[in-house]
């Protein structure tokens, strides 16, 4: 799999195109092996497909008419055909044909024997597939399915950013391969069934899991909730002046001497009004 995030300017500066240069990418691992790919005409060039096969992979698939390497009249759509009609163009092993039904099919394979032109229609006046074609709707019919089973039960939605879209189509992708992985062990799981069962499991064992801590609601209160000397009214920790010079309890153990005459109501010791009083009752080195 290649996330296609634009244009790679450095395979424009090349000689192939940037279709031409995903697909030779994609496989580099399975060259040499006999592979057989089949592909859409968006990647289908007679160009890409020499090169494949030079690594032993054969490729089929439809092609747009006016593909560099094609024959003149292909590119030309000079053809008058009439619904059934087939023509073919050979070079070495590389058949290119366009067959009518509804509309002109352009073939490109280099896998299967080249058919017989001619025009070939069944009795009741339908034209008749050639083994190409539908040895192509049979292969990328996989490919239709998967798209359409994947998207039966999707999660992804247009609204959301693409790489959250990238991450649950790959999900869906996961989900709907393990009951085809299962059928093939002897288990028969319908996609929904599979899903339905997922969601059961994940909820199961959610519930097992410690509980969540609540989180407080509205704003964290700007004072401190920890209990401290100063907390109740009830205990009178109060200043107030005192009739001699007192020494400063707080600046005293930090090295400081300082002479006050205010002092705490309750414990009666000597405290700087401006800090030291507020830091003595609250703090904990002082307690």
């Amino acid at each position: 799999m290649k996330v296609y995030l634009g244009k790679d300017r450095i395979r424009a500066d090349r000689d192939v195109t940037a279709s031409h240069a995903t697909v030779r990418d994609l496989c580099r691992r399975i060259e040499g092996e006999g592979h057989k790919l089949y592909m859409d005409n968006f990647f289908s060039s007679p160009d890409l497909f020499d090169e494949l096969m030079t690594k032993n992979i054969t490729c089929c698939g439809t092609s747009r008419p006016n593909r560099k390497g094609l024959p003149d009249d292909f590119r030309r759509r000079q053809f008058r055909l009439r619904k059934g009609d087939i023509r073919v163009r050979v070079r070495q092993n590389m058949t290119a044909l366009v067959w009518k039904d509804k509309r002109d099919v352009y073939m490109l394979p280099n896998m299967h024997s080249p058919p017989a032109e001619g025009s070939f229609c069944d009795e009741h006046g339908n034209a008749i597939k050639p083994a190409v074609v539908a040895d192509y709707n049979k292969h990328m019919g996989y490919v239709d399915k998967a798209d359409r089973m994947a998207k039966s039960y999707g999660i992804c939605r247009r609204t959301w950013k693409w790489t959250n879209k990238l991450f649950f189509h790959l999900l869906d992708l996961t989900i709907l391969n393990s009951p085809i992985r299962l059928k093939s062990c002897g288990a028969n799981w319908t996609h929904r069934d599979f899903r339905l069962a997922l969601v059961r499991n994940m909820l199961e064992f959610a519930g097992r899991g410690p509980p969540r801590p609540q989180r407080p609601r509205g704003r964290t209160p700007a004072v401190r909730s920890e209990p401290s000397r100063i907390g109740e009214i009830t205990t009178q920790h109060w200043p107030t002046s005192s009739s001699s010079k007192l020494r400063c309890r707080v600046c005293s153990s930090r090295g400081k001497r300082r002479g006050v005459r205010t002092k705490c109501e309750k414990f009666e010791i000597g405290l700087c009004v401006s800090g030291c009083f507020r830091d003595f009752h609250t703090k904990a080195t002082f307690r």
